[in-house]
């Protein structure tokens, strides 16, 4: 599909470089943009380029904030003694939409992945292990994906922690092997959450 013109085919280009987006639908992107009043125009690029400037990683959890904490770790309405760890922000989204949960997060940035060359140290491992190292933190709640990547991970975690006093929990297996997190429905995710167990009876099968 070739553009009349280079610069609507260099919006088409850009568009198409978005996960899931093909050239067709990013050509009807392109053009419902070039529809729109030059002021809407504007204010989307503007979101945009601030979403991407003026973003941060929350000092506490490394969820993405506007602030140095974000919202949830300053919500005094929510348990700080309950942690829920997980792989990334889509986590947290999926998990905050079962209304099921009200302690915090810790936000890993990945799993292990030895065949991609990421191991703890690439991940915000440390982080988690300082905030479970003054004894604010009674229950860490691994809530990572079921492949091997994210057992491996919950694995590692739930060892480095052995020696915290700190209780650690899976979510029940609700989800399916090899799933993420965000691939689940609110009900089953929920439930989930709310029928969590202790990791270690997780890993005698």
């Amino acid at each position: 599909m070739t553009a009349s013109s280079a610069l609507l085919e260099s919006a088409v280009d850009q568009l198409a470089t978005l996960p899931g987006i093909g050239r067709r639908t990013a050509m009807r992107l392109a053009l419902d943009l070039l529809r729109r009043e030059p002021h809407d125009v504007a204010r989307f690029t503007e979101a945009i380029r601030r979403m991407r400037d003026e973003l941060r990683r929350c000092e506490v959890c490394c969820n993405v904030s506007d602030e140095p904490r974000c919202a949830i770790c300053s919500d005094p309405r929510r348990d700080a003694g309950l942690i829920c760890v997980v792989e990334d922000i889509r986590d947290v989204l999926a998990i905050e939409a079962t209304r099921q949960y009200h302690g915090l997060y810790h936000v890993l940035g990945g799993v292990i992945s030895p065949m991609e060359g990421i191991g703890p140290d690439d991940l915000n491992t440390a982080e988690l292990l300082d905030r479970t190292a003054n004894g604010a933190a009674r229950e860490v709640v691994l809530a990572l994906g079921g492949t091997l990547e994210g057992d491996t991970t919950a694995f590692y975690l739930n060892k480095r922690l052995a020696d915290r006093n700190v209780l650690v929990t899976t979510i029940a297996r609700g989800i399916s092997v090899g799933a993420n997190l965000d691939q689940a429905d609110e009900v089953t995710l929920g439930r989930s959450i709310a029928d969590r167990k202790p990791y270690e009876q997780s890993i005698k099968r």
